[in-house]
């Protein structure tokens, strides 16, 4: 029978430059750069990409990995400031009309986002809808006011889900384009978790249930939450691929300090895996994106200064890798 390697032979081809549209397994040795190359099936890793233009934490986001928002944190002057990411770099927007941190988003692109929860000097209920260029008010939350802060996020602007928060709270609540509605709670109250997916179908990972961190998942149905397999670590002040669904889900970052990399964990509707971790360990900040394509955006570190406008694209799929001899 006749091999592979009898019809193309062991040797790599040599090239001036890297094939237009290489196929996954091919091996080539670049001439010009003196590099051996390959083109692969990438499991999952972060790559730091361009930067927030402005440093900050406690920050609220939404969107997919080439088109999202970023809105509020601190320590911006007013907490209002916004920024839209276009796939490549981050400009700064219209400003939210009521600056707030430790706030909530939700939204499938940087031009359909909604706002929610958040505190400024006292905890706001307030929501607002942004539609590309300006941001507007819309009608208020219904929760209690204590537990409108750090609180989770999940669905897109006209359909959204809040849940948790507070001090901690279990409270939920599900937003139809027009009114917010309570609706059943969490199993386990917690603020500072990460949330995925849409106001029928969500998940809410981690977060922090005294007396401390959890690492608890809970599934949202349409009409009441179930306790699910957990993280492989317990972590509050974690994101997620927001746009993510419950079968494939990504979470990313969190606390206690530093942040290991352990700390990025992917849903596969059954279990948690830990895949690649942040190439900067951090946690208080914002997410988009899905499992396969996710953004993440600022946060705080450990040290001095401590409020960073790092971010980093994660990505699954076919990629080139250079080869090194370290």
């Amino acid at each position: 029978m006749t091999t592979y390697k009898e019809i193309k032979g062991t040797n790599i081809e040599a090239v001036a430059s890297d094939p237009a549209n290489p196929v996954v397994g091919q091996v080539w040795y670049n001439t010009t750069s003196n590099v051996v190359k390959a083109f692969f099936n990438d499991p999952g890793s972060w790559a730091t990409v361009n930067s927030m233009n402005t440093a900050r934490r406690d920050t609220g986001g939404a969107g997919i990995a080439t088109s999202a928002l970023v809105f509020g944190g601190q320590p911006t002057p007013d907490k209002k400031d916004t920024e839209l990411w276009n796939g490549t770099s981050w400009t700064a927007v219209n400003d939210l009309n009521f600056g707030r941190i430790e706030i909530a988003g939700a939204g499938a692109s940087n031009t359909a986002v909604l706002a929610f929860g958040g505190i400024m000097d006292n905890v706001s209920d307030s929501t607002e809808s942004w539609n590309g260029t300006n941001w507007t008010e819309l009608n208020q939350m219904s929760r209690p006011l204590p537990a409108m802060r750090h609180l989770g996020g999940a669905g897109v602007q006209t359909a959204a889900l809040a849940f948790g928060g507070g001090g901690p709270r279990e409270l939920t609540e599900t937003w139809n384009g027009t009114n917010w509605t309570e609706t059943a709670d969490l199993n386990t109250g917690r603020n500072y978790l990460a949330g995925v997916g849409t106001n029928t179908a969500a998940l809410a990972a981690g977060g922090n249930a005294p007396p401390g961190n959890t690492d608890e998942t809970e599934l949202w149905n349409g009409s009441s939450w179930t306790e699910v397999n957990d993280l492989n670590t317990a972590k509050s002040k974690l994101a997620g691929s927001g746009q993510g669904t419950t079968t494939a889900a990504l979470v990313f970052g969190g606390s206690p300090y530093p942040v290991s990399k352990t700390n990025s964990e992917a849903w596969n509707g059954t279990n948690w895996t830990n895949v690649n971790g942040l190439n900067l360990g951090r946690g208080r900040l914002a997410g988009a994106g899905t499992k396969t394509s996710a953004l993440a955006i600022g946060g705080i570190v450990p040290g001095s200064p401590n409020v960073t406008t790092a971010t980093e694209l994660w990505n699954i799929g076919p990629a080139t890798v250079t080869f090194t001899d370290s």
